[in-house]
């Protein structure tokens, strides 16, 4: 692996993770080349690097752009909206091994694949269908890197305006069920861009966090609270219905795919609701803090501070928690 600048091509630059990755390895002094689909939103990056319009999940696409560059290396930002099983497998796996196999066929000798940490302990249908795509790409023959984040800020800032209108903050249980440590796409960009060069990294499966302890849902509901001034005010969800709710929509979800979606949307609220967005120790089994790598400096009640006082904005994720 090199450390002088790399010709890059990088897939799923328009979205949250991916601006992350463009801007870290922009600040890294690689040179990089987006696939982007016509008429999705640059701003942020539009200027920085090389854009080209094509559809990332068109293997005709892929060939010809990665026919028109020599790229040293492949950094795989896809992720489907909705998580849904028809977009899961589409995104998540097909279009990822497709990009795969195009980088193979180009002579790409390395591929970074961005992931995420809850392929773990899989249960919902985009982990398994990432868990395929990483097989996939761990048997290319290629030098690979798996990227495995914890929770985004971005997946952690849906009440921030909630909170701010004088409403209660969400939970599920008594918001002690989960804990996190989340990286800013700053800082995950950063990393993604320190997997290019470091032979550490190469052939490796990498959890990563942000700084700082483990936070609950309730830890970020006081912090809210602090930062607005409100009086803290919850309103709790028990687990258990969601459970009932969830059995409820799988039931009617038989016979109607639109319910079908819902249980599944169900499914995942219920799975972020109860399971911590951090590695697992091998030796306990559990979430553990101390097992999951730190990097970077931003840290998320920061991120808090800057959206109230109105220096950073929010934008709602596909799979916000609330």
């Amino acid at each position: 692996m090199s450390d002088q600048a790399l010709s890059v091509l990088l897939l799923g630059a328009t979205g949250t993770a991916g601006r992350g990755a463009a801007l870290g390895l922009i600040e890294a002094a690689h040179q990089v080349t987006a696939l982007i689909r016509r008429g999705a939103d640059t701003g942020g990056i539009s200027g920085k690097m090389a854009l080209r319009e094509g559809d990332a999940t068109d293997p005709a696409a892929l060939a010809e752009t990665m026919a028109q560059g020599r790229f040293d290396v492949l950094v795989i930002c896809l992720a489907s909206r909705t998580g849904l099983p028809r977009d899961a497998w589409a995104i998540d796996h097909d279009a990822t091994v497709a990009a795969i196999d195009a980088a193979k066929v180009a002579g790409i000798g390395h591929v970074v694949l961005l992931s995420a940490i809850c392929v773990q302990s899989p249960r919902l249908a985009f982990q398994h269908a990432k868990l395929a795509a990483e097989a996939h790409l761990r048997a290319s023959g290629l030098v690979w890197t798996i990227v495995r984040p914890t929770a985004f800020f971005k997946s952690l800032s849906g009440q921030i305006a909630r909170v701010q209108a004088g409403k209660p903050y969400l939970m599920f249980g008594d918001g002690a069920l989960t804990r996190c440590a989340p990286i800013s796409d700053r800082d995950l960009g950063r990393f993604i861009a320190a997997c290019l060069t470091d032979p550490a990294k190469a052939n490796a499966i990498l959890p990563v966090g942000g700084p700082g302890e483990a936070l609950t849902p309730r830890a970020m509901g006081e912090e809210l609270f602090r930062l607005t001034g409100r009086a803290p005010k919850y309103r709790r969800v028990p687990v258990a219905m969601m459970r009932l709710i969830i059995g409820g929509l799988s039931l009617a979800g038989r016979f109607s795919g639109r319910i079908a979606d819902k249980a599944e949307f169900a499914q995942i609220g219920h799975y972020y609701a109860t399971e911590s967005m951090l590695a697992i120790d091998p030796a306990s089994g559990g979430y553990s803090r101390d097992a999951t790598p730190v990097f970077g400096e931003d840290r998320l009640f920061e991120h808090y501070a800057r959206v109230i006082e109105g220096n950073a904005t929010v934008e709602l994720g596909d799979h916000a928690m609330f």
